[in-house]
C-alpha cells in the first residue's frame, strides 16, 4: 500500500481538510484499497480534537466526509510509515525534518505542498486558523491534492 501524510501545525485545518479532500478523490478513483492517507500536526496543542469547525463547515458544504478524524501528532515511525510526507508551510517542513533528523536529509518523501502547484505565488498554504479565509485554502488543496494523485499514479502505480 502507497501511503500518504499531511502535515500543518495543529493538524485541525489545513492538513485534515487535505487528507479529507485526498481520501474523497481517492474514492472517487477506486483508489482506497490502494492509497492510504492520513494527516498529522508538527504541535501538540489539539490531540485528539475533530477538525476545525472552519474546516467542517466547509468539507460539509462539498459533501466530503472527515468522519472518524482527530489531531496527532507526527511521530519518528510516520517517517517510515509514509511515502509521501507533504507539509503545509515551511516551518512545518523544517520541524519534521528536524524530527526525523538525516533519514529526511536528501530524501524527496518530504516536500512542501506548495511545491505541487509551482504556478501559485506563494510557497505557503496559508493557515486559515489565523486567516480564517477556508476557502481559499480548500482552493489550493483540492487542486494540490489532483496534482499529488496524478504524481503518485505516475511515480507508483505505473510500477504495480
Amino acid at each position: 500500500m502507497i501511503s500518504v501524510l499531511f502535515v500543518c501545525l495543529g493538524n485541525i485545518c489545513r492538513s485534515p481538510m487535505a487528507e479529507a479532500v485526498f481520501r474523497h478523490q481517492l474514492v472517487q478513483h477506486g483508489l482506497e484499497g490502494i492509497i492510504a492517507v492520513d494527516s498529522a500536526g508538527t504541535g501538540d496543542w489539539h490531540l485528539g480534537k475533530q477538525p476545525h469547525e472552519g474546516t467542517r463547515v466547509l468539507l460539509d458544504r462539498y459533501g466530503i466526509s472527515y468522519e472518524g478524524m482527530r489531531s496527532r501528532q507526527v511521530t519518528l515511525e510516520d517517517y517510515s510509515n509514509n511515502d509521501y510526507i507533504v507539509c503545509m508551510d515551511n516551518n512545518n517542513e523544517q520541524d519534521v525534518r528536524q524530527l526525523f533528523g538525516s533519514r529526511s536529509d536528501g530524501h524527496s518523501k518530504v516536500f512542501k505542498f506548495m511545491d505541487l502547484l509551482p504556478e501559485h505565488k506563494t510557497c505557503d498554504v496559508p493557515d486559515p486558523y489565523y486567516t480564517g479565509n477556508f476557502d481559499e485554502v480548500y482552493e489550493l488543496v483540492s487542486l494540490g491534492c489532483t496534482r499529488l494523485l496524478q504524481r503518485i499514479q505516475e511515480e507508483k502505480l505505473t510500477q504495480v
